[in-house]
C-alpha cells in the first residue's frame, strides 16, 4: 500500500505488528520513558504530527493506528473496543515499550481505558484528549455515529484535502461546524493531515459500532490509573460537559483550552502539550 506523505511524522520511523490476521501500523521515535499517542475515530496517525516529534525529544514515543484506519488492516470480529486496546498493547509489547502513558484523543481515550481496565500493569496514566463515549451513548451520539457510517464523509472529502485545507472557506467547510473553534487559524498542513488518512480507511465502521457497544461510565471505578481530562471548551462533538463527568468519576482533574475545539491536538498543540508535559511530571513525582 502506498503510504500518503502526509499520513507520516518527521523523524519517525514506520513499522508494523500482526495481531490476529490483522496489520497494526505505528510509527515510533524517541528515547525515554514510553508515551503512546492514540487517535480518534477516522483518524491517523499524522493528526499528532505538531505534538509528537517534541515528545520525542525526552520520551520513547509510539504512534499507532487503530484497525481499519490509516494503514492498519481491519480486525474480524471485534463487536467491543477490547480488541482494539488489546492490538495496540501488541504494539508497545513488541517494542518492549510497556508499560506507558497512554495520551488517547476522542476515541482513543476510550481504548486506553480499556486498556486500563483489562490490563492495569501496562498503564501509567491516562490523558484523555476530548475522549469520546458519553454523549455517543445518547440517542442523539448513536443516529451521528451512525449517519457517518453510512455517508463516510471523512472518505468522500479526502480526494480535494489539499484544495480544502490551503481554503479559508474549504475549512470552514470541513472543520468549522465541528472540529475546530477558529478554522481561519487552523494551520493548512495539520488540516490536511487530518484529511489524508480516511483516503486509506479500510473498516471504521467496526470501530463505531464497537464504540456504540456499552456506556464506559459502568466500569470507570476499575480505572486505577492516574488521568487527566483535557478538553476545547467549545468542543461542539464531545462537549464540556462529557469531560466533567469523567473527571468526577475518575476524581482526575479537568483542564479545558479557551477558544478550541473537538479537534483541540490539531488546534491548540502548544496547550496540549503544556499539559501531557505537567501530567507526566505529576506522575514522576509519585513514582
Amino acid at each position: 500500500m502506498e503510504t500518503d506523505a502526509k499520513q507520516g511524522i518527521p523523524g519517525f520511523s514506520d513499522r508494523a505488528v500482526r495481531y490476529r490476521t490483522a496489520r497494526i501500523r505505528y510509527l515510533t521515535a524517541g528515547a525515554g520513558p514510553s508515551v503512546v499517542l492514540m487517535h480518534g475515530f477516522g483518524g491517523a496517525a499524522a493528526n499528532w504530527r505538531l505534538i509528537a516529534p517534541s515528545l520525542a525529544l525526552e520520551h520513547r514515543v509510539l504512534v499507532p493506528e487503530l484497525p481499519g484506519h490509516g494503514g492498519s488492516s481491519p480486525l474480524p470480529a471485534a463487536p467491543t473496543l477490547d480488541p482494539y486496546a488489546e492490538a495496540i498493547l501488541a504494539v508497545l509489547e513488541a517494542e518492549d515499550a510497556l508499560p506507558a502513558v497512554w495520551v488517547g484523543h476522542s476515541l482513543g481515550g476510550l481504548v486506553g481505558l480499556r486498556a486500563a481496565i483489562r490490563r492495569p500493569e501496562t498503564v501509567t496514566g491516562i490523558v484523555l484528549a476530548a475522549a469520546a463515549g458519553i454523549s455517543s451513548a445518547l440517542p442523539v451520539g448513536r443516529a451521528v455515529v451512525s449517519v457517518i457510517e453510512v455517508l463516510q464523509p471523512g472518505r468522500r472529502v479526502a480526494p480535494y484535502r489539499g484544495r480544502l485545507s490551503r481554503s479559508r472557506a474549504g475549512r470552514k467547510a470541513t472543520f468549522g461546524w465541528w472540529g475546530v473553534a477558529d478554522p481561519a487559524r487552523f494551520d493548512p498542513e495539520t488540516a490536511e493531515a487530518f484529511l489524508a488518512g480516511p483516503a486509506q480507511h479500510t473498516d471504521t465502521a467496526s470501530a463505531g459500532r464497537a464504540l456504540l457497544d456499552g456506556d464506559p461510565r459502568q466500569e470507570l471505578g476499575l480505572v486505577r490509573a492516574p488521568c487527566l481530562c483535557l478538553w476545547g471548551a467549545n468542543d461542539n462533538w464531545v462537549p464540556l460537559r462529557d469531560g466533567m463527568e469523567y473527571a468526577r468519576r475518575l476524581r482526575a482533574p479537568l483542564r479545558s483550552i479557551a477558544d478550541c475545539g473537538h479537534l483541540l491536538i490539531g488546534e491548540r498543540p502548544d496547550a496540549v502539550l503544556h499539559a501531557v508535559r505537567a501530567f507526566i511530571a505529576t506522575l514522576d513525582a509519585s513514582a
